[in-house]
């Protein structure tokens, strides 16, 4: 079975002010196996980020179908939509989204919090995934005295704590330096090594080719695809870019 099922999914978002309406995804199919690391990439404007806000149930669709695992998301009623994100999908945003107020260690627990986990099964959880994060150190500091890679760290270990079924990255490495870039991608890299399933968006040929696929998203559908093979991240890197020059050709 599929992790992620996406079926003639179409977004049309109507303005408040007039009979305008804008066509944001038109007709998206997208199939992930368990264990996949696919990234989206995309023009702004294609509908790379109402396909993750769609798929993070923060949006409903006007039409189509996801299913996760098998479930289909339009059948999850409003009243189930938070419990079902901590259950099933883990978050990782370019801002973090850290409450500074928190500790680095209450920033990591606190979906297990939500879901009144027992403390005991909380601090081993939580050293769990501290410890192949290198953040181990960290537990007890706030998020403002960490560097932009350490807070990325902290936003991965809070999104994998729940072993969701699927983590979704909004433009992951969009706030870090190149050198802090490639340490969370090596982060990604280990963590999908352990069978995480991870559905990336980004901007970036350098963080989309350390993935498995590539997906190309425009005008509101999924244009084309790369399958990464036995290729080495740099040779994916090239054949990214070489799509992205031709796909940007047409257009044209």
């Amino acid at each position: 079975m599929n992790m992620l099922e996406v079926k003639h999914l179409k977004k049309i978002y109507q303005s408040r002010r007039s009979s305008l309406s804008i066509e944001a995804l038109s007709d998206i199919e997208l199939e992930v196996q368990p264990g996949e690391y696919v990234a989206i990439m995309g023009e702004s404007g294609s509908g790379k980020s109402t396909l993750l806000n769609i798929l993070a149930t923060l949006d409903q669709p006007t039409s189509g179908t996801v299913k996760i695992n098998g479930e289909d998301l339009g059948n999850v009623t409003e009243k189930n939509t938070a419990a079902f994100r901590r259950e099933h999908l883990g978050f990782v945003f370019q801002d973090f989204n850290l409450l500074d107020t928190f500790s680095v260690k209450d920033n990591i627990l606190l979906p297990l919090v939500l879901s009144q986990e027992k403390v005991s099964e909380m601090m081993v959880k939580v050293t769990a995934v501290a410890t192949p994060l290198g953040i181990s150190d960290l537990l007890e500091k706030y998020p403002y005295e960490l560097s932009g890679g350490q807070q990325q760290r902290v936003a991965v270990a809070r999104a994998i704590i729940t072993k969701p079924d699927l983590l979704l990255a909004d433009e992951p490495t969009g706030a870090l330096d190149s050198k802090t870039t490639g340490q969370l991608l090596d982060v990604f890299d280990q963590i999908n090594q352990q069978a995480q399933t991870i559905l990336m968006v980004t901007h970036s040929s350098v963080t989309a080719s350390h993935a498995k696929r590539v997906l190309f998203i425009k005008d509101g559908v999924v244009c084309h695809q790369l399958y990464k093979g036995d290729k080495t991240n740099q040779e994916f890197l090239e054949t990214i870019n070489q799509t992205m020059t031709v796909l940007l050709a047409k257009e044209g």
